[in-house]
């Protein structure tokens, strides 16, 4: 019999139905509820729905067991009570984490160095995980339900299998029907002339349906999917976990769209699935004595080297039905792909130039104007700030997104919306010795980022000769300073931890990053040219560079001399090829997401009569990991990465978090009306507890000569990205995770108030106030002047952050906002209809009402 909870039929709440929806926006009434709208789109084209899935389901429990025939009768030689859950599984973006955990397992034995792909075979039972095409709900058609053959995997050895007969254990399996017993299997008939068939051995194959519906037979490299060619764009993803001592085990599992993987297909439109399968060990009909092996390797032993396992209770084996039956399949839903707008709305859209920090924000935005005929198809354009702010005073763009103020070249006034609250991080991919696993609590100071950005560690034995530094450590992780804030990490010098991956053009966050440098007493002095006390110094090429900048320009030309015929070939300044720097933030997240090092150092050629050239180096293995990048905090938790604590105050560490970013908000100052909120990092370390990596995104458009259409469309973008764009969720139209709110009361009510004073001067485009205006009061809380504007209708789930924010010890990094499943409100609704006429009249009837009375609504505007 099947084990109660495991691959149970999935609740009708549950099921991730397809067809034609309007294009208006989907909400959830109540919790885990599913609503869907059957409105007409503005296009007139259907698409299927966001499929949604319910929080309750995010953890299941099951009884698994191991059952021996002992003389035909059945015997438990082997029980657990396994849990699995899910951190989220809902309106995924490809290549986003998801944390999945476990307890109750049998620990593991044979522990790999690298879980992923087929690396992870050689272990003993251990969690596999998987991604696959379908729902496990026996109701639906044929090709939406889940089989071992819609189930990702990156080799064919983790599908295909030939043995000779005396270790073939899947064809003693107590739950496997007799055809999967046969001495070939998984196809009928064998293919036998595109796969291995050698007579008196055991064949299975699990051939991998193709989202297209074509079948990869998976028995050789050629007839696998060309996502699982060698050398892919992505590395595996698939992983046999690993279990402790006491039954835990955890992963973060990158799911993928149909964008990073075609043939597998998930889609917001197609159905996929995460399957967890705790190896329990192939159940035996009889007595084979390979079947009924239990593991050679104690738990929590490691086994590097790839040594001999039991198969019965390998990984290797997860499709046999013995493993297959105990799975934990959670269906999980994907967000609309970005070109949702381009396809949907045949509309010209209206550019909005600058900041990459509003991206991952933008990504769930665009959908709530595009799809809803009362607006405007908006587009998010990542460039360099300055480029972006540049487009808006010509007019060639709708408005700019910055982090401060820029100087402008004409006479028309600009006014600065704060629209997200954000801001950057160092995100980090480190082990910890011995296959311990990740690094949890990484601490940096300005001192040392500013060691990295001025290229000041050597590298390698390339490095000694470089003149002024050749006693420097060749990596971070040899620093004096660095160990006594992160002990007990390796000793391993590596190009890789002589650099932060960083950006190559000009932006606001490296001018934020380097603010950071400036402020700090010690970094500024090691820039200025002053050896830490364990005597390194600066590269000369940096020494006493300008800070900040927003732009970080490569000095140093020191070419190394070398007897290496590669590097003869290639001359060029060794330390540029360190930093290496990149064109976008996204690219340094998906740097550290791989563990991929975009150092250019690797020397390659085709063969032997063929030039060398310089390359990236390879990807670095799991246990071995050191990579450090500037991200951008919504990357970092879309991919789940870890982001370090920065040092504010002596002895003082910060993550960020809601808490430690509306601290940093809280002291920030706004010179005048309309104008950006300064965070200057010398009151963040007066504060302490304030996250110094705090930036806020604003809308920069002229409030006056400006078009005035233009215009109405820009302010109706301040409005909705100001309130229901505040909204923390992961669906279509609200802000995801890596975003503090602006809301109309706590700490960031000043940004809120500034936004619609900024809306209202764009849209009338009238000459602007005397710039020497004083602002509003500093004081966060109520200034206790009276609010003209209508009040907006707060989200009670979503609670301020704590007014303090300290952090004496670095924890997990988080910036996760309170969780909320509101769905974007729909402007073309009934309910839009009708309230806007009622807002009116009872807005009419407040003006006769005494003073001090106030009506409580909220105008919706719909252009």
């Amino acid at each position: 019999m099947r084990n109660a909870g495991a691959g149970r039929s999935v609740p009708m709440a549950e099921k991730l139905w397809r067809g034609s929806v309007a294009l208006t926006l989907a909400g959830l009434l109540g919790a885990g509820a599913i609503v869907a709208s059957s409105a007409s789109a503005t296009s007139g084209v259907a698409i299927a729905a966001p499929t949604r899935v319910t929080a309750g389901e995010l953890t299941r429990s099951a009884t698994l067991e191991r059952v021996f025939v002992n003389g035909g009768e059945e015997s438990v030689v082997d029980t657990r009570e396994v849990t699995v859950s899910l951190s989220h599984n809902d309106e995924l973006r490809g290549r986003e984490r998801v944390r999945v955990h476990w307890s109750g397992a049998r620990p593991s034995g044979a522990r790999a160095a690298d879980p992923y792909g087929e690396n992870g075979l050689s272990q003993e039972y251990p969690v596999v995980v998987l991604q696959c095409r379908g729902v496990d709900d026996a109701s639906l058609p044929a090709d939406q339900q889940l089989r071992p053959e819609t189930c990702w995997t990156s080799t064919r050895q983790q599908r295909s299998l030939t043995s000779v007969e005396r270790t073939a254990v899947w064809r003693h399996d107590l739950y496997a029907d007799e055809v999967d017993r046969a001495e070939k299997s998984g196809r009928a008939p064998f293919p036998s002339e595109e796969c291995a068939d050698p007579a008196g051995y055991s064949s299975r194959l699990t051939p991998f349906a193709a989202a297209t519906g074509k079948e990869y037979l998976a028995c050789t490299a050629e007839t696998m999917p060309p996502e699982a060619a060698v050398g892919a764009a992505y590395p595996p993803a698939e992983v046999a976990g690993f279990t402790d001592s006491s039954g835990r085990g955890s992963v973060n599992f990158e799911v993928r769209s149909d964008v990073e993987n075609e043939s597998l297909g998930c889609s917001s439109s197609v159905a996929c699935s995460i399957v967890v399968i705790p190896i329990m060990g192939i159940s035996c009909l009889d007595d084979d004595r390979e079947c009924r092996r239990q593991g050679k390797w104690l738990p929590g032993s490691s086994n590097f080297s790839k040594q001999g396992i039991d198969l019965a209770v390998s990984p290797q084996l997860w499709w046999s039905e013995s493993n297959w039956r105990n799975r934990f399949a959670f269906p999980i839903s994907f967000g609309l792909p970005a070109d949702t707008c381009d396809i949907q709305d045949s509309r010209a859209p209206v550019g909005f130039y600058g900041s990459e920090l509003l991206s991952q924000a933008a990504l769930q935005w665009s959908p709530a104007y595009c799809l809803d005929e009362k607006r405007f198809k908006f587009q998010h354009n990542r460039m360099p700030d300055e480029a972006g702010f540049k487009l808006m005073e010509t007019g060639d763009g709708a408005a700019a997104l910055v982090s401060g103020r820029r100087e402008t070249s004409g006479t028309d006034p600009v006014g600065y919306a704060p629209t997200a609250i954000t801001g950057f991080a160092i995100g980090y991919a480190v082990d910890r010795p011995d296959n311990a696993g990740e690094y949890p609590n990484l601490r940096l100071n300005a001192r040392l980022l500013a060691k990295l950005l001025t290229q000041s560690y050597l590298g390698s034995d390339l490095g000694r000769g470089h003149p002024g530094m050749g006693k420097n450590p060749l990596s971070i992780n040899l620093d004096p300073e660095f160990q006594e804030l992160n002990p007990g990490l390796d000793l391993t010098a590596r190009e890789a931890g002589a650099t932060l991956l960083s950006l190559s053009e000009s932006s606001d966050v490296i001018e934020s990053v380097t603010s950071y440098i400036q402020a700090d007493p010690e970094a500024k002095a090691f820039v200025e040219g002053k050896a830490d006390k364990w005597g390194m110094v600066v590269n000369p090429s940096y020494k006493s560079i300008p800070l900040p900048t927003r732009e970080w320009p490569l000095l140093d030309e020191y070419v190394p001399a070398s007897e290496q015929e590669c590097l003869q070939q290639n001359p060029s300044p060794y330390f540029t090829q360190l930093a290496a720097p990149v064109s976008t933030l996204r690219k340094v997240a998906e740097s550290v997401l791989d563990a991929w090092p975009n150092v250019q150092t690797r020397c390659e050629r085709s063969t032997v009569n063929d030039p060398w050239k310089l390359g990236r180096v390879d990807r670095q293995g799991l246990g071995t990991r050191f990579v450090l990048g500037i991200v951008t905090l919504g990357d970092a938790e879309r991919f789940g990465l870890r982001k370090a604590a920065l040092q504010t105050k002596r002895g003082r560490y910060v993550v960020p978090s809601d808490r430690s970013i509306a601290a940093a908000i809280k002291i920030s100052k706004q010179a005048k009306r309309m104008e950006p909120f300064e965070l200057k990092q010398a009151a963040v370390r007066k504060d302490g507890g304030a996250y110094p990596g705090t930036m806020v995104v604003y809308t920069a458009a002229r409030t006056s000569g400006a078009d005035k259409a233009t215009s109405k469309t820009v302010a109706q973008f301040i409005r909705i990205s100001s309130t229901e764009g505040q909204r923390p969720g992961r669906g279509n139209g609200q802000l995801p995770a890596g975003y503090l709110p602006i809301k109309k009361t706590g700490v960031t009510a000043r940004l809120y108030r500034s936004a619609q004073e900024v809306a209202d001067a764009v849209e009338a485009q009238k000459t602007a106030k005397s710039p020497d205006e004083k602002s509003e009061p500093d004081n966060p809380g109520n200034d206790g002047m009276p609010d003209s504007r209508p009040e907006q209708v707060e989200d009670p789930s979503v609670a301020d952050p704590p007014d303090e924010a300290t952090t004496e010890a670095p924890v997990e990094a988080t910036t996760t906002t309170a969780s909320s499943d509101v769905a974007t409100p729909d402007a073309s609704s009934n309910l839009a209809r009708v309230a806007l006429p009622l807002a009116l009249g009872l807005a009419l009837l407040g003006g006769f009402l005494s003073t001090g009375i106030r009506v409580l609504v909220r105008v919706r505007r719909l252009r």
